[in-house]
């Protein structure tokens, strides 16, 4: 840890931004070794995307909060409760390690839906986990940020870094080892993820609750945990190799897995829609016609499709008319997490 400081006190009321992208798991995070700490049961790879994700402005003061407590806004209006103290929960790690006993003002806004599927709590707790320690003074580490980031969403731990980013599931009970590092940067692989949006709003139920049930009750979970590591080791060698049929498969693979032991819950745990299956039989209908692309679906009924940039506009027309897909969006990878203001 000798990149951090602790400050008895900020030596001025710092207001830091920070911007983080959402990212999207193609060996998947399902299921935790420790809930307190947010520790994976098994390691997971992403692609953390471009222009889609959160930015997060953070700053303690003697006079931030009302009544003692933190201030939260999400998307200009003040936080629901839950988030808020989600958020304030992780402000508490931050002042607790940076030695500060100031309240602070959070203001976060989004640019992917929030609890739908599309891991925008990935966004939101890397973005606020760069800002919130850089405001209380400490400079962490990109793997201290990493850490720190996983307490507050596990699959956040990937979005500090750029491009595609693995997730290792560590051993050590402080989860000290539970951290992503960059595998590939951004620039390096000319790849698209087609997103299609299959339904509005939040799902019904949260990813921790699912995983929570799917661990306890779902007789395929021993199974799912045991299949992750010779998936992340093909996906390492797929990408080594830019090898994208390679990628693909394993990330269809590892989607499937993970819903099938979630199906197999009790009671069971079903995030698809009709148009989630149209969209993965569209999919296949490419693949089958000679166009190398590769779906897969986290919690929820979105469906995301792998491709080589040149093929994104085909794939996207025909995600576009798929029965009862809403709409299209096409990504790019994207950067490390990062300040956009300091003041």
């Amino acid at each position: 840890m000798t990149n951090l400081m602790i400050p008895t006190r900020p030596t001025r009321p710092a207001s830091v931004t920070a911007r983080a992208g959402t990212n999207i798991a193609l060996v998947k995070y399902w299921g935790k070794r420790d809930a307190a700490l947010n520790l994976p049961a098994a390691g997971s790879l992403s692609l953390t995307l471009a222009d889609f994700g959160s930015e997060t402005a953070v700053r303690f003061a003697s006079d931030a909060g009302d009544d003692g407590r933190d201030r939260v806004s999400f998307g200009g209006a003040p936080a629901d409760a839950k988030f808020a103290d989600r958020v304030r929960r992780f402000l508490d790690l931050v002042r607790s390690r940076a030695g500060i006993s100031f309240r602070a003002d959070v203001a976060t806004t989004n640019t992917v839906p929030t609890a739908a599927g599309l891991a925008s709590s990935a966004a939101g707790f890397a973005a606020l986990a760069v800002a919130a320690s850089r405001a209380a003074g400490l400079r962490l580490s990109p793997s201290e940020l990493s850490e720190l980031a996983r307490r507050g969403s596990g699959s956040a731990a990937r979005s500090i870094f750029g491009g595609f980013v693995e997730m290792q599931a560590g051993t050590r009970s402080d989860g000290s080892d539970a951290v992503a590092h960059p595998l590939l940067a951004e620039n390096a692989w000319d790849v698209r993820l087609c997103v299609a949006i299959t339904a509005q709003g939040e799902k019904e139920i949260s990813s921790t609750v699912a995983m929570d049930r799917t661990a306890t009750t779902s007789p395929y979970y021993p199974a799912w945990v045991a299949s992750v590591a010779a998936d992340l080791s093909t996906a390492r060698q797929a990408l080594a190799a830019r090898d994208l049929a390679a990628l693909g498969a394993v990330a269809e693979r590892s989607a499937l897995r993970m819903h099938a032991s979630a199906i197999a819950a009790d009671p069971h745990i079903l995030y698809w829609n009709p148009a989630t299956l149209a969209a993965i039989a569209t999919v296949k209908r490419l693949r089958a016609d000679g166009l190398l692309a590769y779906f897969t679906i986290d919690a929820g009924p979105h469906v995301k499709v792998l491709c080589a940039s040149a093929d994104a506009a085909k794939v996207q027309a025909a995600l576009a008319a798929t029965p009862a897909v809403l709409r299209v969006l096409v990504l790019a990878p994207g950067p490390d997490a990062t300040i956009v203001n300091e003041s």
